[in-house]
């Protein structure tokens, strides 16, 4: 999806009805969505495919170019029945006042195509993310799942929606804690939260369940083990595209060669740093390492 920022300046009511009216100065364009997941694994050094579905139309267009620009390979299937997902925000005095959306899902033709490009780049690939927007994109995502677990990849699934039985047999899940308590329900205690995450981590099979928990960090859940990481940030700005640093820190540090729980830490830190900056945002690597930290 496309995201796109007008920023301008409010100065007075519209007479028409009560609601500010901004004066636009100027606009933005960022790569969002499953493409904001691949600019910050491609920012912090990663060789990067990206295989999504855009409409045959300008956002399309532009959304190719932007992925260019960062360094990503995109493999995007045009579909001419297809309007191109739009985020677009208006801002002023570095507050949203208003976020429109434009989309409409894929064609089941350019879907199947799509999955045909997944198997030939999967044996490129050492880790596969698959980000769920609840936009169409990932109708075969069961499929995808078996396909890379059959030749040994690591899949890490941000999950949207109430369905969890379609991303089994993943290696990681990332939900946050709106998505995961959607799922598993609400809870009382951190003893609560634990069982509930070992249960679903159980129940779908598996390595490992990641809840992100906003001002109180994320957590880990693996067999036998519990591992927490309080927040790290120093300022929260804007936490939008937060969850998409998460998982493509993971997958880089993963790829990397780094353990689960270095993988988490680092994400983790990668998460503080993002919420600092407006707008779906990137963490550069001397941002996020000290200059003699050994990370692995």
């Amino acid at each position: 999806m496309l995201d796109r920022y007008w920023f301008g300046e409010v100065s007075r009511i519209s007479p028409e009805a009560p609601v500010p009216v901004i004066k636009i100065e100027r606009v933005e364009e960022r790569p969002g969505g499953a493409a904001n997941v691949a600019r910050n694994a491609a920012a912090l050094g990663a060789q990067v495919w990206l295989l999504s579905v855009v409409g045959d139309d300008e956002a399309g267009a532009v959304l190719e170019r932007l992925l260019a620009k960062e360094g990503v390979q995109a493999v995007l299937h045009r579909d001419p029945k297809l309007t191109t997902t739009i985020k677009l925000r208006t801002i002023a005095r570095h507050q949203q006042l208003l976020r429109i959306d434009f989309e409409t899902p894929p064609s089941h033709e350019v879907l199947a195509s799509k999955l045909e490009d997944f198997k030939r780049l999967l044996p490129q690939a050492d880790v596969v993310v698959l980000s769920d927007y609840g936009k169409g994109g990932l109708t075969h995502i069961e499929k995808m799942i078996e396909l890379a677990a059959a030749v040994g990849k690591p899949v890490l699934v941000d999950p949207k929606g109430d369905d969890y039985q379609r991303y089994r047999g993943a290696t990681l899940l990332t939900p946050n804690r709106a998505e995961f308590r959607a799922v598993a329900g609400s809870w009382k205690s951190e003893q609560e939260l634990t069982e509930k995450a070992q249960r679903l981590r159980q129940e779908l099979g598996l390595t490992a369940l990641l809840v992100t928990r906003s001002e109180e960090g994320m957590t880990l859940y693996r067999q036998g083990d519990v591992l927490h990481e309080p927040a790290d940030a120093k300022e929260v700005f804007d936490v939008s595209g937060a969850g998409d640093t998460v998982i493509g820190t993971l997958g880089v540090m993963l790829a990397a060669g780094a353990d689960l729980p270095t993988a988490v830490r680092i994400a983790n830190r990668a998460a503080g740093i993002v919420v600092g900056k407006l707008g779906t945002a990137v963490v550069k690597p001397d941002e996020l390492f000290g200059p003699d930290e050994d990370v692995l």
